[in-house]
Protein backbone atom coordinates (compact mmCIF):
# COMPACT_ATOMS: atom_id res chain seq x y z
CA UNK A 1 0.00 0.00 0.00
CA UNK A 2 1.69 3.63 -1.06
CA UNK A 3 2.14 6.21 1.75
CA UNK A 4 0.37 9.54 1.25
CA UNK A 5 2.37 11.97 -1.07
CA UNK A 6 3.94 14.96 -0.95
CA UNK A 7 3.76 16.82 -4.19
CA UNK A 8 5.22 20.02 -5.44
CA UNK A 9 4.40 21.06 -8.75
CA UNK A 10 6.58 23.57 -10.40
CA UNK A 11 4.36 26.23 -12.18
CA UNK A 12 5.44 29.42 -14.00
CA UNK A 13 3.11 32.38 -15.33
CA UNK A 14 4.85 33.30 -18.75
CA UNK A 15 3.87 35.95 -21.18
CA UNK A 16 1.78 35.19 -24.01
CA UNK A 17 4.36 34.87 -26.76
CA UNK A 18 1.55 34.22 -29.63
CA UNK A 19 0.88 37.78 -29.47
CA UNK A 20 4.66 39.58 -29.19
CA UNK A 21 5.44 43.06 -30.35
CA UNK A 22 8.32 45.07 -30.90
CA UNK A 23 8.42 46.17 -27.43
CA UNK A 24 8.51 42.55 -25.71
CA UNK A 25 11.71 42.74 -24.69
CA UNK A 26 13.79 45.42 -22.44
CA UNK A 27 17.41 46.58 -23.78
CA UNK A 28 18.71 44.78 -21.44
CA UNK A 29 17.78 41.08 -23.16
CA UNK A 30 15.02 40.33 -20.44
CA UNK A 31 11.50 39.97 -21.15
CA UNK A 32 9.33 42.96 -20.98
CA UNK A 33 6.55 41.21 -18.98
CA UNK A 34 4.60 44.38 -18.56
CA UNK A 35 4.23 44.49 -22.23
CA UNK A 36 2.52 40.96 -22.33
CA UNK A 37 -0.34 38.98 -21.47
CA UNK A 38 0.47 36.60 -18.35
CA UNK A 39 -0.71 33.12 -18.65
CA UNK A 40 -0.26 29.82 -17.11
CA UNK A 41 2.63 27.90 -18.93
CA UNK A 42 0.64 25.23 -20.91
CA UNK A 43 2.94 22.03 -20.34
CA UNK A 44 2.89 22.97 -16.35
CA UNK A 45 -0.79 22.60 -16.79
CA UNK A 46 -0.24 19.01 -18.14
CA UNK A 47 1.89 18.99 -14.80
CA UNK A 48 -0.57 19.82 -12.87
CA UNK A 49 -2.98 17.47 -14.18
CA UNK A 50 -0.69 14.46 -13.81
CA UNK A 51 -0.23 15.84 -9.39
CA UNK A 52 -4.36 15.72 -9.23
CA UNK A 53 -4.71 12.28 -10.84
CA UNK A 54 -1.81 11.04 -8.15
CA UNK A 55 -3.96 12.90 -5.30
CA UNK A 56 -6.95 11.14 -6.31
CA UNK A 57 -5.30 7.35 -6.33
CA UNK A 58 -3.56 7.86 -3.48
CA UNK A 59 -5.38 9.01 -0.72
CA UNK A 60 -3.82 11.53 1.67
CA UNK A 61 -1.40 12.68 -1.01
CA UNK A 62 -0.67 16.75 -1.47
CA UNK A 63 -0.72 18.82 -4.01
CA UNK A 64 1.46 22.48 -3.40
CA UNK A 65 2.14 23.98 -6.47
CA UNK A 66 5.52 26.16 -6.34
CA UNK A 67 6.12 29.20 -8.80
CA UNK A 68 8.30 32.16 -8.50
CA UNK A 69 7.88 35.64 -9.84
CA UNK A 70 6.14 38.93 -9.04
CA UNK A 71 3.79 39.14 -6.99
CA UNK A 72 0.70 38.82 -9.44
CA UNK A 73 2.41 34.85 -10.34
CA UNK A 74 -0.20 34.79 -7.66
CA UNK A 75 -2.51 34.33 -10.16
CA UNK A 76 -0.85 30.78 -11.25
CA UNK A 77 -1.62 29.66 -7.64
CA UNK A 78 -5.30 30.49 -7.32
CA UNK A 79 -5.86 28.85 -10.86
CA UNK A 80 -4.33 25.86 -9.81
CA UNK A 81 -6.16 25.35 -6.29
CA UNK A 82 -9.36 26.09 -8.42
CA UNK A 83 -8.30 22.96 -10.70
CA UNK A 84 -7.21 20.91 -7.68
CA UNK A 85 -4.15 21.68 -6.04
CA UNK A 86 -4.59 21.56 -2.31
CA UNK A 87 -2.35 25.07 -1.73
CA UNK A 88 0.77 26.99 -3.45
CA UNK A 89 3.58 28.98 -2.73
CA UNK A 90 5.10 31.67 -4.10
CA UNK A 91 8.75 32.99 -4.39
CA UNK A 92 8.73 36.73 -4.92
CA UNK A 93 11.87 39.09 -4.65
CA UNK A 94 13.59 42.05 -5.95
CA UNK A 95 16.89 39.58 -5.71
CA UNK A 96 15.27 37.04 -8.00
CA UNK A 97 14.70 39.72 -11.03
CA UNK A 98 16.68 38.87 -14.08
CA UNK A 99 17.49 34.89 -13.02
CA UNK A 100 17.92 33.09 -16.04
CA UNK A 101 17.40 28.98 -15.39
CA UNK A 102 20.43 28.18 -13.64
CA UNK A 103 19.70 31.55 -10.53
CA UNK A 104 16.05 30.13 -11.55
CA UNK A 105 16.51 26.13 -10.41
CA UNK A 106 18.70 27.27 -7.30
CA UNK A 107 16.20 29.24 -5.80
CA UNK A 108 13.55 26.58 -6.52
CA UNK A 109 15.58 23.66 -5.12
CA UNK A 110 16.27 25.90 -1.84
CA UNK A 111 12.40 25.95 -1.54
CA UNK A 112 12.01 22.19 -2.61
CA UNK A 113 14.47 21.22 0.27
CA UNK A 114 12.64 23.36 2.41
CA UNK A 115 9.38 21.78 1.56
CA UNK A 116 10.97 17.93 1.38
CA UNK A 117 8.42 16.44 -1.09
CA UNK A 118 8.40 13.06 -2.53
CA UNK A 119 7.70 13.95 -6.11
CA UNK A 120 8.75 16.84 -7.92
CA UNK A 121 6.59 17.88 -10.95
CA UNK A 122 7.60 20.06 -13.45
CA UNK A 123 6.14 20.92 -17.64
CA UNK A 124 9.12 20.18 -20.08
CA UNK A 125 9.66 23.53 -21.03
CA UNK A 126 8.44 27.07 -20.61
CA UNK A 127 7.60 28.75 -23.90
CA UNK A 128 9.12 32.14 -23.17
CA UNK A 129 12.65 30.80 -22.82
CA UNK A 130 12.17 27.21 -24.70
CA UNK A 131 15.46 25.98 -22.96
CA UNK A 132 13.71 22.34 -21.10
CA UNK A 133 16.67 23.64 -18.53
CA UNK A 134 14.98 24.15 -15.21
CA UNK A 135 13.76 20.57 -14.92
CA UNK A 136 16.38 18.68 -14.61
CA UNK A 137 18.63 21.62 -12.85
CA UNK A 138 16.33 21.27 -10.02
CA UNK A 139 16.95 17.45 -10.52
CA UNK A 140 21.00 17.71 -9.97
CA UNK A 141 20.71 20.73 -7.39
CA UNK A 142 18.85 18.76 -5.08
CA UNK A 143 20.64 14.92 -6.15
CA UNK A 144 17.12 13.58 -6.86
CA UNK A 145 16.50 11.05 -10.01
CA UNK A 146 14.94 12.81 -12.85
CA UNK A 147 12.93 10.95 -15.90
CA UNK A 148 11.58 13.29 -18.59
CA UNK A 149 9.37 13.13 -21.60
CA UNK A 150 6.98 12.04 -19.09
CA UNK A 151 2.95 11.75 -20.70
CA UNK A 152 1.97 9.64 -17.97
CA UNK A 153 2.33 8.07 -14.11
CA UNK A 154 1.12 4.44 -14.08
CA UNK A 155 1.52 3.59 -10.56
CA UNK A 156 3.35 4.20 -7.14
CA UNK A 157 4.21 1.13 -5.34
CA UNK A 158 6.34 0.36 -2.38
CA UNK A 159 8.68 3.51 -3.12
CA UNK A 160 8.33 2.69 -7.09
CA UNK A 161 7.09 5.22 -9.38
CA UNK A 162 6.13 3.75 -12.92
CA UNK A 163 6.30 6.22 -15.69
CA UNK A 164 5.54 5.96 -19.20
CA UNK A 165 7.35 8.72 -21.21
CA UNK A 166 7.67 9.76 -25.09
CA UNK A 167 10.68 8.85 -26.92
CA UNK A 168 11.57 9.61 -30.45
CA UNK A 169 10.23 6.82 -32.02
CA UNK A 170 7.79 5.23 -29.87
CA UNK A 171 7.48 5.48 -25.76
CA UNK A 172 9.05 3.61 -23.41
CA UNK A 173 8.18 2.57 -19.72
CA UNK A 174 10.90 2.76 -17.02
CA UNK A 175 10.64 2.94 -12.91
CA UNK A 176 12.44 4.94 -10.32
CA UNK A 177 12.19 5.26 -6.94
CA UNK A 178 11.46 8.55 -4.85
CA UNK A 179 12.11 11.10 -4.23
CA UNK A 180 12.57 12.02 -7.46
CA UNK A 181 11.60 14.93 -10.53
CA UNK A 182 9.53 14.41 -13.56
CA UNK A 183 9.01 16.73 -16.15
CA UNK A 184 5.80 16.40 -18.31
CA UNK A 185 5.70 16.52 -22.69
CA UNK A 186 3.08 18.25 -24.18
CA UNK A 187 1.49 15.06 -25.36
CA UNK A 188 0.51 14.45 -21.48
CA UNK A 189 -3.41 14.79 -20.90
CA UNK A 190 -4.54 17.98 -20.79
CA UNK A 191 -5.31 19.75 -17.56
CA UNK A 192 -8.94 19.77 -16.45
CA UNK A 193 -11.14 23.19 -16.28
CA UNK A 194 -11.78 24.67 -12.39
CA UNK A 195 -14.00 23.38 -10.48
CA UNK A 196 -16.81 25.37 -9.54
CA UNK A 197 -16.73 24.83 -5.84
CA UNK A 198 -13.52 25.43 -5.45
CA UNK A 199 -13.76 28.64 -6.92
CA UNK A 200 -16.10 29.61 -4.70
CA UNK A 201 -14.51 28.86 -1.79
CA UNK A 202 -11.01 30.09 -2.79
CA UNK A 203 -12.09 32.79 -4.98
CA UNK A 204 -10.46 35.17 -2.43
CA UNK A 205 -7.08 33.41 -1.79
CA UNK A 206 -4.54 35.58 -1.45
CA UNK A 207 -0.82 36.65 -0.78
CA UNK A 208 -0.03 38.77 2.47
CA UNK A 209 1.19 41.44 -0.16
CA UNK A 210 -2.16 41.30 -1.48
CA UNK A 211 -4.04 41.11 1.37
CA UNK A 212 -2.29 44.86 2.70
CA UNK A 213 -2.91 45.96 -0.37
CA UNK A 214 -5.70 45.38 -0.95
CA UNK A 215 -7.99 44.01 1.97
CA UNK A 216 -9.48 45.61 4.95
CA UNK A 217 -9.21 42.01 6.58
CA UNK A 218 -5.61 42.04 6.32
CA UNK A 219 -4.94 41.82 10.18
CA UNK A 220 -7.65 39.27 10.09
CA UNK A 221 -6.10 36.93 7.71
CA UNK A 222 -2.46 37.02 8.82
CA UNK A 223 -3.33 36.46 12.59
CA UNK A 224 -5.43 32.84 10.80
CA UNK A 225 -9.02 33.60 11.05
CA UNK A 226 -8.81 32.36 7.54
CA UNK A 227 -5.81 30.09 6.81
CA UNK A 228 -7.33 28.42 4.02
CA UNK A 229 -7.43 31.61 1.68
CA UNK A 230 -3.94 32.74 2.71
CA UNK A 231 -1.01 31.95 0.28
CA UNK A 232 2.44 31.29 1.40
CA UNK A 233 5.02 34.01 0.11
CA UNK A 234 8.39 33.19 0.47
CA UNK A 235 11.68 35.63 -0.13
CA UNK A 236 15.37 35.30 -0.24
CA UNK A 237 15.84 34.81 3.32
CA UNK A 238 12.83 32.17 3.90
CA UNK A 239 14.80 29.60 1.70
CA UNK A 240 18.52 30.38 3.20
CA UNK A 241 19.66 31.10 -0.41
CA UNK A 242 22.35 33.07 -1.29
CA UNK A 243 22.07 36.25 -2.35
CA UNK A 244 25.03 36.05 -5.11
CA UNK A 245 23.49 33.02 -6.74
CA UNK A 246 20.41 34.69 -7.88
CA UNK A 247 19.08 37.62 -10.16
CA UNK A 248 21.55 39.04 -12.37
CA UNK A 249 24.42 38.08 -10.69
CA UNK A 250 23.63 34.23 -10.59
CA UNK A 251 23.18 34.28 -14.09
CA UNK A 252 25.40 33.29 -16.21
CA UNK A 253 23.52 33.72 -19.64
CA UNK A 254 24.01 36.96 -21.40
CA UNK A 255 22.05 38.27 -24.05
CA UNK A 256 24.87 39.92 -26.51
CA UNK A 257 21.93 41.52 -28.98
CA UNK A 258 17.98 41.90 -29.87
CA UNK A 259 16.58 41.93 -33.58
CA UNK A 260 12.66 42.63 -33.07
CA UNK A 261 11.00 41.01 -36.12
CA UNK A 262 7.44 42.07 -36.41
CA UNK A 263 5.35 40.42 -39.13
CA UNK A 264 2.98 42.86 -41.15
CA UNK A 265 -0.94 42.07 -42.20
CA UNK A 266 -0.47 42.07 -45.73
CA UNK A 267 -3.77 43.02 -48.29
CA UNK A 268 -6.06 39.70 -48.17
CA UNK A 269 -7.22 37.94 -51.19
CA UNK A 270 -10.89 36.75 -51.72
CA UNK A 271 -11.29 33.59 -53.68
CA UNK A 272 -14.09 31.33 -55.16
CA UNK A 273 -14.19 27.59 -55.50
CA UNK A 274 -13.66 28.41 -59.43
CA UNK A 275 -11.04 26.56 -61.50
CA UNK A 276 -9.80 30.06 -62.72
CA UNK A 277 -9.28 31.85 -58.97
CA UNK A 278 -7.46 28.97 -58.22
CA UNK A 279 -5.31 28.75 -61.23
CA UNK A 280 -4.64 33.00 -61.22
CA UNK A 281 -3.59 31.99 -57.30
CA UNK A 282 -0.88 29.20 -58.17
CA UNK A 283 0.31 31.21 -61.14
CA UNK A 284 0.80 34.38 -58.88
CA UNK A 285 2.22 31.93 -55.95
CA UNK A 286 5.07 30.63 -58.66
CA UNK A 287 5.35 33.91 -59.61
CA UNK A 288 6.65 35.44 -56.20
CA UNK A 289 8.50 32.43 -55.51
CA UNK A 290 6.26 31.14 -52.72
CA UNK A 291 6.20 27.86 -54.22
CA UNK A 292 8.03 26.01 -57.05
Amino acid sequence: MTKPLKIVVLAKQVPDTRNVGKDAMKEDGTVNRAALEAIYNPEDLNALEQAIRIKEKYEGTTVTVLTMGPPRASDIIRESIFRGANDGILLTDRAFAGSDTLATSYALSCAIRKINPDIVIAGRQAIDGDTAQVGPQVAEKLNFPQITYVENVESIENGIVTIIRRIENGIEKVEAKYPLVLTINESAPVCRPRNARRVLKYRHSKTATELQAESNDYICDVRGCRPHLTITEWGVADIDAKAEELGMSGSPTKVKSIQNVVFQVKDSKILTSSDNDVQDLMQELIANHTIG
